[in-house]
């Protein structure tokens, strides 16, 4: 709990069999993190046996796809405050403190990976993915004029429930660009933001998006073509 209210944490899982346990363990070990909330996006087997060692609730989300699973994640977490994670260790669950103590004045809070002294050696954040990540940001906060963005695609982020259940709401995309459109509702309707640093680490196993550099570079293209469809019209 956080200043009398409730905080849940929602981990996404497909691929992350091997690390999941301890990432749970470890955002129940803040003190401050009342639910985790696992969304099993068809996970790989042997994935549930591991939740299912922690005190972690999961919930099955058939309709395959990143942004299926958060639409999932967001509308079944019974937290006053909402904390998104990946459950693939590439994040540091007491990061969540830094979401949380802006939690009482802003409505999104948004995690960016691209601080050079919070990238963590062996980290998957290689030029190509740090900039690329930090210039679809800025092209958004520059035709948006919005407050200070850094990284398009960082998916660790606090959102209070009221604007969770929106965005789920009108989310559409249920792929592995679904976060950009969380953020470009966000924007679209007046909700407060604002970005911060956390820690990066490198992921246990291999992503099978950011993993391949060919898959990363149409994703990329996907999520500008989105912003732009947000900014002229063409949704």
């Amino acid at each position: 709990m956080w200043n009398d209210q409730t905080v849940s944490v929602v981990l996404m899982t497909y691929n992350e069999r091997d690390s999941i346990r301890g990432v749970i363990e470890g955002f129940e070990a803040t003190g401050v993190v009342d639910e985790v909330l696992v969304v099993n996006n068809n996970a790989r087997e042997g994935t549930s046996e591991e939740v299912a060692l922690t005190g972690a609730r999961e919930v099955v989300e058939t309709a395959q796809g990143y942004g299926n699973a958060i639409r999932r994640g967001l509308r079944e977490a019974a937290g006053d405050l909402i904390v998104l994670a990946e459950p693939d260790g590439t994040f540091l669950p007491a990061d969540v403190i830094k979401l949380l103590a802006y939690s009482n004045e802003i409505d999104l809070v948004l995690g960016t990976r691209t601080t050079n002294e919070l990238i963590w050696e062996g980290a998957n954040m290689g030029l190509f993915l740090r900039w690329g990540n930090w210039a679809v940001a800025k092209m958004v906060e520059l035709i948006f004029n919005t407050s200070h963005l850094s990284d398009i695609g960082c998916t660790y982020r606090l959102i209070r429930r009221d604007t969770a259940h929106m965005l789920a709401g009108e989310m559409t995309i249920g792929g592995s660009h679904a976060g950009p459109e969380m953020l470009m509702l966000a924007i679209s309707r007046g909700v407060r933001f604002v970005e911060i640093p956390v820690n990066y680490l490198p992921r246990v196993g291999q992503s099978s998006v950011t993993g391949n550099p060919v898959t990363a570079f149409f994703l990329g293209l996907r999520m500008i073509r989105l912003i732009l469809g947000f900014r002229f019209g063409r949704r």
